[in-house]
Formats: C-alpha cells, structure tokens, sequence
C-alpha cells in the first residue's frame, strides 16, 4: 500500500470482518460488511520513528495502549466498499503524519502595540476611577 513516500506492506495490515450496524436492510444481519483495520504502527518496520509517533497521536482514541491503530469502517453495506474506506482513511492519517509541523519562531510585540495597550490601560484606569464613590461636595 502507498502513502505518500512510506511504503506498507500488506503483511502489516490485518483485516477482520464482522457484521455492521449501518445500512443494508436484511442483508445486514446475515453478511458481515464492516471493515475492522489494525495496523501496529508501533512494531511496523515501513514507519520511521518520528512518523511512527505523529500517527500515534493523529489517531489518538482509535490507539490502543500497545500502538495498534484501529479503524472501524461501517457506512458502507458491501465490505469492498467499507475495505476501501478504512484503507483510505489509513492513508489520510499516514499522509498526515508525515508532514512536520513548521517550528515556532517566538516574536516580540512592537514599539507601537505595546504604547497602543498602554493608552488602553491608562483610559480604562480613568474611567473606573470616575465610578467611584461621590464626594462630600
């Protein structure tokens, strides 16, 4: 399976299919259609590490404790269909671990905003300082 630059191989992928809850009439309750898609992406040999630990996190609840990513894919009711899906759907995740995140580079605030906050705060000062009490006058 390609993804981007990784390539997976079919060995890693296990495919277990079970009966769904979603669309298909009678046929649902006699022919299992969903898709259950584990990849370890933990133990996978294709992942470099870096990618290995964004994917973990992308997925974030479908991750088990032992890195297995888990996709469950039931909105089709033929199985090819529900294949196909969780198989993209694995693939939209892996394309997107593999693309690094831009380091932030800190800024300082400028002359100008930090005058412009200062005038804010002197007028917002003198306005509560009007709310105050009357005096004996």
């Amino acid at each position: 399976m390609q993804a981007g630059d990784l390539l997976i191989d079919e060995s890693e992928i296990v495919e277990t299919f079970v009966r769904s809850s979603g669309p298909g009439g009678q046929n649902v309750n006699k022919v299992a259609t969903a898709v259950e898609l584990r990849f370890d992406a933990r133990r996978s040999p294709s992942l470099p590490s870096d990618v290995a630990v964004r994917l973990m996190k992308l997925a974030g609840s479908r991750t088990t404790q032992d890195g297995v990513i888990v996709i469950f894919a039931q909105k089709f009711s033929s199985q090819p269909r529900n294949r196909e899906d969780a198989r993209a759907r694995l693939v939209a995740l892996l394309m997107k671990a593999q693309q690094r995140e831009k380091p932030r580079r800190p800024t300082r605030p400028t002359l100008a905003s930090k005058i412009r906050r200062l005038d804010e705060k002197g007028r917002r000062g003198t306005i509560k300082a009007l709310r105050g009490k009357a005096g004996a006058d």
